[in-house]
């Protein structure tokens, strides 16, 4: 069953099934004092329109300090007929993909099987993912991004200098009457405030770009020239050619389509140690002060990236002497540094010096995952070496395979994703100024830790996560398993989390390595 094992052996358990009967709740702020027991806790249903796309229990909301983000957390309360639990459960995903991958269905939910459990089990939707916001407007204005056939094609089929033919200008001619002046002032008006909104927006897009010393690029020139010219139109009240007056409702609608995928760009501005630093510590206390354990702290499992972070978490705190405030943790597929593997990763290196030199602001990952999908299933299969990718052959029921690549992954910064490819570099993964070296303070934890690794996982092989990540943790701290056998059947890097065979033989491997240390 394991090709590799280092640490303590566990006896496996058969622990129930999940529920699929359940109810979600939207929870924005609920304090109680004094807190119940995490295992009986019960909220009432709140006044909140319902978000079905949330399968959880309950869904909160945590606002990140110092930032308009507010991120979203699934919770699944805890089962009574399971024994009581003294931590509850972090669950993080991977990069560019959201809380549905933890709870594809109730027939295959890695959330549902841990509460089903006794865990009071949380999975956190960092910036940009999934349910998380910023301000108000945040999840429409993604839809908007990725679904750019809803843009006008004014906007969409132009070339590039066509826009700006576009904005050419006239002065008031004296042939308008009184009349037709009054019936324009209403959508002049409109038209004239989304002008100035949208040079508002470039103006602050710019000054950022500045003091942050981004290199200039084309297209921050044509942004620049862009905007120069919409000052010179609001401040000298000129106004559009006559044909596109004509039509002033459909233009201003286009121009604020525009604007809004303008503001987008603009709050994609983060990179991996945001995640770190900012959006899972403010979940982590957030979920303390909901069931308030008496030590203080939380077990944690991360897949893919979400590993990634526990790991940075860990070495970080080590290096500033601080408690990581876990009592545990479990990675799946996960490892600080992937030189000594053959990871497909690799493939993407030549594409990140284009979308450095062209400063590309976002990768909509899940749009080119969708967009791809077709050509991976339907002949003649140009695409189809994308699925091992996901999932190994037999692995997952063709449904919930469709629904993970179709709804489980958004749009993410470049800036993420370049300080990501560091993990494929000597010395792997480091801080955005590129000096601290993650894994370099590893060897300090005083965290268990439980490693998994899918033996056909060809994003983070086996040999990614033993050689330069487990081999740096203490040997007495550290447990390695490698799932998959000879005829199978064989993980994946999705398949550690929703594998068809997961529950049966990786799900009792977590809980005995959870329970262990929940007592301990």
């Amino acid at each position: 069953m394991f090709l590799n094992n280092i640490g303590a052996s566990f006896s496996f358990i058969q622990p129930p099934r999940p529920d699929p009967k359940h109810e979600t709740r939207i929870i924005f702020h609920c304090r109680r004092d004094p807190p119940p027991s995490p295992a009986k806790v019960h909220w009432k249903k709140r006044n909140v329109k319902p978000q079905s796309i949330c399968t959880a229990d309950e869904l909160h909301r945590v606002t990140v300090p110092n930032s308009d983000w507010k991120l979203a957390l699934w919770r699944y309360l805890p089962s009574h007929k399971a024994p009581l639990r003294n931590h509850p459960l972090l669950l993080l995903s991977g990069v560019a993909t959201n809380a549905i991958g933890y709870d594809l269905s109730p027939e295959s939910s890695f959330a549902r099987y841990m509460s089903a459990q006794g865990f009071d089990t949380w999975t956190l939707e960092v910036r940009g993912a999934g349910l998380s916001t910023y301000g108000n407007n945040l999840e429409k204005d993604e839809e908007r991004l990725t679904n750019s056939s809803e843009i006008d094609s004014a906007i969409n089929d132009s070339k590039s200098s066509a826009f700006e033919r576009a904005l050419e200008f006239k002065k008031p001619g004296a042939s308008f009457d009184s009349e037709a002046k009054f019936d324009e002032s209403r959508p002049m008006a409109r038209l004239m405030e989304v002008l100035t909104g949208m040079s508002e927006r470039l103006l602050s897009f710019l000054s950022s770009d500045l003091s942050k010393g981004r290199p200039n690029s084309a297209i921050v020139s044509q942004i620049k020239d862009f905007n120069r010219r919409l000052q010179t139109l609001i401040k000298g009240q000129q106004i559009f050619p006559q044909q596109i007056l004509e039509l002033p409702d459909r233009f201003t609608s286009t121009l604020e389509e525009f604007q809004k995928q303008l503001e987008l760009i603009v709050k994609y501005d983060w990179d991996f140690d945001h995640y770190l630093e900012e959006d899972v510590p403010a979940a982590m206390e957030y979920i303390k002060a909901q069931c308030q354990p008496r030590d203080g702290k939380l077990l944690a499992i991360g897949h893919s990236m979400g590993g990634i972070l526990l790991y940075a978490m860990l070495s970080r705190c080590c290096f500033d002497g601080k408690d990581s405030a876990f009592a545990s943790v479990v990675t799946l597929a996960s490892s600080l540094d992937y030189t000594p593997s053959r990871s497909s990763l690799k493939w993407l290196l030549p594409l990140a010096k284009p979308v450095q030199a062209l400063n590309v602001p976002v990768i909509p990952v899940g749009p080119l995952i969708a967009s791809a999908y077709p050509l991976a299933i339907n002949p003649p299969y140009v695409l189809s070496w994308l699925n091992s990718q996901i999932s190994a052959q037999d692995m997952m029921d063709q449904k919930l395979f469709e629904k993970l690549v179709l709804n489980n992954f958004c749009t993410v910064p470049s800036k993420l994703i370049l300080q990501l490819k560091t993990v494929l570099q000597n010395g792997g993964l480091r801080d955005r100024s590129g000096t601290f070296f993650y894994k370099d303070h590893l060897c300090k934890t005083k965290v268990p830790v439980l490693a998994i690794a899918g033996d056909q996982d060809l994003i983070c092989p086996p040999e990614a996560v033993y050689a330069e990540t487990v081999k740096l943790i203490p040997e007495e701290l550290v447990t390695y398993k490698v799932f998959g056998e000879f005829g199978g059947p064989h993980y994946a890097h999705y398949d550690l989390v929703g594998g068809r065979s997961a529950a049966d033989q990786l799900y009792p491997c977590i809980i005995e390595f959870l329970v262990h240390h929940d007592l301990a």
